[in-house]
């Protein structure tokens, strides 16, 4: 997949025609997807440790996927709860995890089906953007943390005929009613967190609440 030829998505993004279950079986054969490649996963993995809290905390992957960062943030010593809308992708995840202090949900990543529970991160890559009131979402995650926990975005501005995205200035815009602190970083110029080089915009976003 390249940006050109389909967006970056997640198995929770809702693309129409999108089949993610039948879908899950090949998801990780996208570089950034399975982490397969061991330079691919460092880069991610030094990434994350940036901009996770350095103590153990609980963090909600939405939009998981098959669980590769949730892999790599219970690898850093993290307790993670994973949502997504695809079973097949929840199962894949679930597989991924056994026997880690892990707990996967099929649901939706805008209304995570997690009750009272509450979160020193939430985590989400390349799901916002497709979201029919991306501001209504950020003020529900923003509401799943406990004080002074932190929202982690991944999104970016994919194609360049029919470009589809969210550009970091219009999400860090979004951000400044429900955050105290935001901090942007450029993933454009890292290659291997891609497998390769990338010509669009990719970006993450770390946003501190209260």
């Amino acid at each position: 997949m390249t940006p050109d030829d389909e967006p970056v998505t997640s198995a929770n993004t809702p693309c129409p025609g999108v089949d993610w279950d039948a879908r899950a079986a090949s998801f990780d054969e996208e570089p950034d997807h399975g982490l397969r490649d061991p330079g691919v996963r460092r880069a991610w993995a030094g990434r994350l440790r940036g901009w996770l809290p350095g103590r153990a905390g609980d963090l909600l992957d939405l939009g998981c996927g098959t669980g590769s960062l949730s892999l790599l943030a219970s690898e850093q010593g993290h307790r993670v709860t994973g949502v997504d809308l695809s079973p097949a992708m929840v199962t894949l995840a679930r597989e991924k995890l056994a026997g880690r202090d892990a707990v996967f949900l099929v649901g939706d990543a805008a209304v995570p089906p997690i009750g009272e529970q509450r979160y020193d991160v939430v985590l989400v890559r390349h799901v916002l953007w497709a979201l029919p009131d991306p501001a209504r979402a950020l003020r529900h995650w923003a509401g799943l943390l406990r004080p002074g926990g932190r929202l982690v975005l991944v999104e970016g501005v994919w194609g360049t005929v029919d470009p589809v995205g969210i550009p970091a200035e219009r999400l860090t815009a979004l951000l400044a009613p429900v955050a105290g602190q935001v901090r942007m970083e450029r993933l454009s110029d890292d290659p291997q967190l891609w497998g390769g080089e990338v010509t669009d915009e990719r970006y993450a976003v770390v946003a501190v609440t209260g």
